[in-house]
C-alpha cells in the first residue's frame, strides 16, 4: 500500500543555498525579532506594552453558556399558603411567587415557616429542607 498522492511532503531543507528557495534569511524574512534563533516570543506579547489581557481584567474569565437559571423562592415566602397544602410549581405561579413555569425552581432558607406544607420543586437547599422537615412539612424534589 502506497500513501495516496500528495499527502507526503519533502521536509523543507532551509539554509542550502539561494536556488533552493530557502537561502540566506531561511524564511524567516529579513531583520527583526522574529528572525533571530532562540525562544519564540509568548503568545500575547505586545513589544513591552502592557496586554491587553491587563489592561481590560473585566475580560478574563469565563460565562457557562449551559447554566442552570433557577428561579428562586424562599421559605419565608410560603406562609401564603395554608398548613396541609401541596406547594407545586403551578401554584408558587398563580401565588405570583415566580414569574414563569418554565424555568426550574429552587427554595432557600430565608425567611421562617410554622405551618406543615408538601413542597414539590426542582432543588432546595440544606438548610430550608431542615426548616420546612422542623415545621412538620416534607419536600419532594422533582
Amino acid at each position: 500500500m502506497k500513501p495516496a498522492p500528495g499527502s507526503k511532503h519533502a521536509k523543507k531543507r532551509v539554509g542550502r543555498g539561494d536556488a533552493s528557495g530557502h537561502g540566506s534569511f531561511c524564511g524567516r524574512g529579513l531583520k527583526g525579532q522574529k528572525s533571530r534563533s532562540g525562544p519564540d516570543i509568548p503568545r500575547g506579547f505586545e513589544g513591552g506594552q502592557l496586554p491587553i489581557i491587563k489592561r481590560l481584567p473585566q475580560k478574563r474569565g469565563f460565562t457557562n453558556p449551559f447554566k442552570t437559571e433557577y428561579a428562586i423562592v424562599n421559605v419565608g415566602q410560603l406562609k401564603v399558603f395554608p398548613g396541609g397544602t401541596e406547594v407545586t410549581i403551578e401554584a408558587l405561579a398563580k401565588a405570583r411567587l415566580i414569574d414563569s413555569t418554565r424555568m426550574p425552581v429552587k427554595l432557600l432558607a430565608d425567611g421562617d415557616i410554622k405551618q406543615p406544607l408538601t413542597v414539590r420543586i426542582n432543588k432546595c437547599s440544606a438548610s430550608a429542607r431542615a426548616k420546612i422537615e422542623a415545621a412538620g412539612g416534607k419536600i419532594e424534589e422533582i
